[in-house]
């Protein structure tokens, strides 16, 4: 596809010294689409992210065939430096990629690497707070901040340069779901905003289905399913061993759609769930 900013064709990758992993994984993302990838523990999932930005094969070694483009470009042709200006991550384990003691040093870091100036610096170190809700924290010390502003401040790093594309490894695994809710909502207006591709690893779907316009679903180091929501949602639903997968919202609607001669909504919240089941009850009360 044209409007492709990902694309992996045939691609095989194998760790230093371990059996294949990923396995002919063929996966297109379009631009501008919020893209949930999903499966149990060991599918793959992280391995995959890494493959979208360069860092496996390049940094972690090992063995793969197949190819890897971005943004056009095949990323064998790319510096990682280069491509991390375009395409951004987030780790599930962030606090591992702090590097600096004050908020506005650890946006400032990559920036700096990457020669812009200390003006443009400060303007986007601005920005970037603002974006993720933390105005005029440049100066706070890392320790003043809670896990969850320093999460926020590690996406605020990410934002910094610009990226075109935002990978998201599993972000909320250590938040409470208040904070995961609050953070998938600011992630969701930082894509709307800026129109910018969001790709989110994510093992609670329920988290993700007011945002999420395709999904993805591994198993075994392989792609089960992938595609627009509403119809990878109903392949899922179709195959047992994917169906818990998916948001519990969908499991029921999904189910009542199987058990009764009825085409349902796009259920996307609780809310949206529910005022349509009762306008559909009073509309079988006035037929009675």
């Amino acid at each position: 596809m044209s409007d492709s900013v990902i694309r992996l064709s045939g691609f095989y990758y194998a760790y230093p010294q371990s059996d294949v992993l990923l396995k002919e994984i063929n996966l297109s993302v379009e631009k501008g689409s919020f893209t949930a990838i999903a499966g149990p523990s060991g599918a793959g999932k992280t391995t995959l992210c890494r493959a979208m930005t360069g860092i496996v094969p390049t940094y972690y070694g090992g063995r793969y065939a197949g190819k890897v483009e971005v943004l056009g470009e095949d990323i064998r042709d790319k510096k990682i430096s280069d491509l991390a200006m375009r395409v951004g991550i987030m780790l599930d384990d962030y606090e591992s990629q702090m590097v600096s003691l004050t908020a506005g040093e650890e946006i400032s870091f990559s920036l700096l690497n990457h020669g812009f100036s200390p003006d443009a610096v400060d303007a986007r170190v601005k920005e970037a707070l603002n974006d993720v809700g933390l105005p005029d924290r440049e100066n706070y010390q890392l320790d003043e901040l809670s896990g969850g502003q320093r999460q926020r401040l590690l996406l605020a790093s990410v934002l910094a340069t610009r990226p075109d594309i935002l990978i998201l490894d599993e972000p909320v695994s250590a938040m409470d779901p208040d904070g995961a809710r609050s953070l998938y909502a600011l992630v969701d207006r930082i894509h709307k905003d800026h129109g910018m591709t969001v790709v989110v690893v994510e093992h609670d779907l329920n988290y993700l289905l007011p945002y999420m316009t395709h999904m993805v679903l591994m198993e075994k180091g392989e792609i089960k399913v992938q595609g627009p929501f509403e119809e990878a949602a109903r392949q899922a639903f179709s195959q047992e061993s994917l169906r818990a997968n998916l948001p519990e919202l969908w499991r029921i609607k999904l189910g009542l759609e199987a058990k009764y001669p009825v085409t349902l909504q796009d259920w996307r919240s609780e809310a949206a769930a529910v005022q349509e089941l009762a306008e559909r009850f009073e509309k079988e009360k006035d037929h009675d």
